[in-house]
């Protein structure tokens, strides 16, 4: 029996959120300094494919802002870099914190947008 016709965006679209998410974590531990722990924790595909949200961790919290000031300020870069390490459609990508609430479960910043 074939796979569904349906499926298969859905499949694209997790495969090209593992292809971010890591291409995200490479370029992050290159370009990041020692001040801070930054950990990507996983890539999300939105209007339909339009955009990607990485969702990062940082460590110690209060290196977040200026982790996060970084990852703006690189965004620009981080396309670059896809574009020379994968072969895909790219989308815009935005980076998110996502340190976790105090129960543990993971905030819900792209509800934001």
């Amino acid at each position: 029996m074939s796979p569904s016709p349906m499926r298969e965006p859905r499949k694209q679209a997790n495969r090209a959120e593992e292809i971010v998410a890591h291409e995200a974590a490479q370029f992050i531990s290159r370009e990041a300094g020692s001040e801070s722990l930054i950990t990507v924790i996983r890539a999300q595909s939105i209007a339909h494919g339009d955009r990607m949200l990485v969702f990062v961790s940082v460590f110690p919290i209060e290196k977040a802002q200026a982790a996060m000031n970084l990852l703006a300020r690189k965004r620009e870069a981080f396309s670059d870099h896809l574009k020379a390490h994968v072969h895909m459609r790219l989308p815009r990508v935005d980076f998110l914190l996502d340190n976790g609430e105090e129960d543990g479960a993971p905030a819900n910043e792209f509800s934001k947008i």
